[in-house]
Parts: C-alpha cells; structure tokens; sequence
C-alpha cells in the first residue's frame, strides 16, 4: 500500500467521501490494506459475496451457496484432480476456508501454501465434503493452480454450472516477490459464487445503505473481477496495469499500482477534473 493511497484515502474521507475497499480477497486477507487505510467504512470482500464491518469483523450481507449446489462444484473440481477450496463466512464458521481432498496439506499449489501462512488464514481441512462442519457458510468455491492454467476445469465449470452461478476465472495481475522467490511465475484462478455475487452489485447495496446513487459511485480497478463496477459506476477508473477488458470499458485511466494510481485517481476526482 503506497504512502501515497493512504494520504489520498484520509483526504477523500475527510471531504466527506465512502472509501470502501472492494476486493476478491476474504476479509482476513485484507487486514494489512486495512491497517494502512483504516478500518472506517465497510469492506466489500471474496468478490462481493459479502460486506463486513472492519471494526468487528461482524458480517453485514452475504450471499452464501446452498449445500447442494456446492457438493455439485466440490465435486466436479475432484474428477479434475484439484483440491477444492471453500470460502467460509468467518463470523458464522470461526475459520475461513475450508479444504476438501483426501490428500492433506500436501494437495494444495506452492502459491496457496504461500498464501496461506503469509495471510494468516485460518483453514481445516476434510477428506470429504460430508464432514464440512459448516455446510450452510459456504461464500465461494474455488481452484487455484500456480504456473499452469486452469482453462480445461474453468470452462467444464462454465459450462456445467455458469447458469445458476457467478464465475470468475483469471490470473493474478500482480505476484508478490515472495511468491516469485519460491518460483510462482504465475496463479490461475477459478472461483464460483451466487448468482447475486459480483463487486458492483455489492457496491449497489452499500451505496443505498448510505443513501448514495448509483451515478454518485467512482470505482477504480484493474482485474476481471473488477469489470462489473468499472462498466456500471457513475465513474470507472481503470489502472494503467489493468486486464484489456478493464481498460477498455472504464471512463479514465490512472497510473499502475507501483506508481500509487489509486491516490492520482483519487486527487483528480476531488480537483473536480474528473
């Protein structure tokens, strides 16, 4: 988090501005962005399948996956050799992912081991779905491959479950040196969600908690996952190392993440030139 986002962030907020994160991230997974930042307004998270308060952690909407729908994906994600990796409702579970393989720990890619001790992530881990303690907490479905695509699995899920699921299947726009260091060159990505779980629709629900129009919403992104909001907010920003799609579907454009666009976009909009 660049010096530069925090200023501008504390800037916005004391104009009067909502800074809501708005990220794929589950909401442990956010807390060094929100130590930076601050935990004041409320934190769109795994996709926008939930809105949470940073202060207590406590869950304010959810959109969960029925158990049924789940043991499907589970399912499908086992006959392609990949262990299944459920986002759990913290508040409700006491933990926040659940992993389902019959082969432990070691099942998991090198950059989710990474992810996972670097996060702090609490997990359990189950040989079957049947022992999931929580059935009813389920908030995402996924599959993560580190330097080898997951085109072959996101396209049967597309195809099997796309009509009564939201799906997101991209690679990660920026690798941690970390990750690097232990040869991740890249990370693939397939995630299920409801239906009603996208990062605008999230948004539309938070701004009318707020009294806040849809036209008055800025949203500034760069990842697949971020082209809802870019394409349906009053202004959608997009930054310089943003996925063509991105690009090409926001009102403006700022600088990369390296270089702080989030703070550049931040100082136009309250210069009153965006």
């Amino acid at each position: 988090m660049p010096a530069a986002n925090v200023a501008a962030i504390a800037r916005a907020r004391a104009a009067g501005v909502v800074v809501a994160l708005c990220t794929g991230r589950a909401l442990v997974e956010c807390e060094p962005a929100l130590a930076a930042t601050g935990r004041v307004d409320p934190v769109i998270v795994s996709g926008g399948a939930m809105i949470a308060c940073p202060q207590t952690s406590r869950t304010l909407e959810r959109f969960t996956l029925t158990p049924a729908f789940v043991s499907q994906v589970v399912g499908h994600i086992a006959e392609h050799d990949h262990p299944a990796m459920l986002l759990k409702d913290p508040a409700a579970a006491g933990y926040d992912y659940l992993i389902v393989t019959p082969d432990g720990p070691e099942a998991i890619d090198v950059a989710s081991k990474w992810w996972f001790e670097n996060m702090n992530v609490r997990t359990r881990w189950v040989p079957r779905l049947d022992d999931d303690p929580h059935p009813h907490d389920t908030i995402r479905v996924g599959a993560y491959q580190a330097n080898e695509p997951v085109d072959m699995l996101a396209t049967s899920l597309r195809d099997r479950f796309g009509h009564a699921s939201s799906l997101q299947h991209f690679q990660g726009v920026v690798i941690p040196q970390g990750r690097r260091d232990m040869g991740v060159a890249s990370i693939h990505i397939i995630e299920v969600f409801h239906q009603q779980a996208d990062k605008w629709q999230a948004l539309q629900r938070l701004a009318a908690r707020l009294d806040i129009a849809d036209h008055q919403i800025a949203a500034i992104g760069d990842q697949t996952n971020d082209l809802s909001m870019i394409t349906h907010a009053g202004l959608g920003v997009a930054m310089a190392n943003a996925v063509p799609a991105v690009h090409a579907a926001a009102k403006r454009h700022t600088h990369d993440a390296s270089a702080a666009g989030v703070a550049h976009a931040i100082e136009q909009m309250l210069a009153g030139k965006w």
